[in-house]
């Protein structure tokens, strides 16, 4: 799993039927310290994300594992909001 904030979104017209029906969000990346890094990923939404909230996401066949996405050609998807991040007694994050 990842830390990441979601900055966007992706929209298609035009898409694999699999897809349909599916919100695209597009995921800043975050380090263990809650700081955004300069990678993205577009990200499946399955727990009903928006823009600005920090989420939990996952990558490859992991992606694929949830009721929504099983048997769907689908890399990524966001599986958690964060409401705190704390490592070490420290809070690096919270909603």
């Amino acid at each position: 799993m990842q830390l990441g904030k979601v900055v966007g979104t992706v929209v298609s017209t035009k898409k694999d039927e699999k897809l349909e029906g599916l919100r695209m969000l597009i995921v800043r990346n975050m380090n263990g310290q809650a700081e955004l890094l300069d990678s993205y990923v577009v990200a499946i939404d399955s727990v009903g994300a928006g823009v600005g909230e920090v989420v939990l996401w996952a990558g490859g066949s992991s992606a694929r594992l949830t009721r929504q996405t099983e048997g769907k050609p689908v890399d990524s998807i966001i599986m958690a909001i964060v409401d705190q991040v704390e490592i070490e007694g420290s809070e690096k994050y919270r909603k």
